[in-house]
């Protein structure tokens, strides 16, 4: 696969507790990105809490400080929680994902949309998490609205000393999804707590649900071979594209997110999220 993998790696000089205050930072990052939507509106929070080359998926991929520079201003509210948070060995790299609530008139109106937001933060030379990565799916109003959160189960950090690059996995991937089918491909490369996201479908959980899900999907997809892949020691992401097919006709078109984590020595997908844009 011809990809763009940029590769950051960095000893970390202590380990105990290196993980867990760097995990929760990622998530204060979550919620301090989110009261400040609250307090003095979402183009304030969204400008305060990116890099400069963020992307935003809208649902085309877009710079986001273009997007959100040129955005008016407005009284709606956005309003979210991460329910799910992940961080690299090194700390370098985290993501979060979440519920999310849209009131058009500001807090005292009723939520009219609801969605899973995926973010992925990177930490900058001064030490702040800043978004490189917004990007999520609406869906109907979830019987609950949650501000708890968790993160993964698995124990053990992997600083990755080789300098293995998932992106020769991802080849494999993508092989075996447009030869024998998402089902297969998510068989043989999904963590078994993958976290899965579709359009109009609430978060898909765990490797089995994911299985359950895609069984007799007569849809074929195809991925683009160029995509671009960022790392940094145990967990990677990588952006590309997408076609779906069926009988020869185009069904879908967009992009996809997937990210990977070193577990037990094996690049393991754990979170995917497919957007479409026709």
């Amino acid at each position: 696969m011809r990809a763009l993998w940029i590769f950051v790696f960095v000893l970390a000089v202590t380990i105990g507790g290196f993980a867990q205050t760097d995990l929760q930072k990622v998530v204060d990052a979550e919620h301090s990105f989110a009261s400040l939507a609250a307090e003095k509106g979402t183009k304030a929070a969204f400008l305060a809490n990116m890099s400069d080359d963020a992307l935003v998926f809208l649902p085309e991929k877009t710079n986001a400080k273009t997007f959100w520079s040129a955005r008016a201003e407005s009284n709606s509210l956005l309003s979210w929680q991460p329910n799910y948070a992940d961080v690299s060995s090194n700390g370098i790299l985290g993501y979060t994902t979440g519920n999310s609530e849209y009131r058009p008139k500001g807090k005292d109106d009723a939520p009219t949309a609801f969605g899973e937001f995926i973010t992925i933060w990177v930490r900058q030379p001064n030490g702040i998490y800043k978004f490189v990565v917004d990007i999520g799916v609406s869906h109907p109003k979830p019987e609950k609205y949650s501000s708890e959160w968790t993160t993964s189960p698995q124990k053990t950090k992997e600083f990755n000393e080789r300098n293995t690059s998932p992106a020769d996995v991802a080849d494999g991937f993508l092989h075996t999804a447009e030869q024998s089918g998402l089902q297969k491909a998510y068989d043989q490369f999904a963590a078994s707590d993958i976290r899965m996201f579709r359009e109009e479908k609430s978060p898909i959980i765990g490797k089995k649900s994911v299985l359950a899900a895609l069984k007799g999907g007569k849809n074929i997809i195809a991925f683009a071979r160029k995509s671009t892949f960022f790392g940094a020691a145990d967990i990677s992401y990588n952006l590309g594209t997408y076609t779906m097919s069926n009988s020869g006709k185009v069904t879908e078109k967009g992009n996809v997110l997937q990210i990977w984590k070193l577990i037990n020595g094996k690049w393991q997908i754990v979170l995917d999220i497919l957007k479409p844009v026709a």
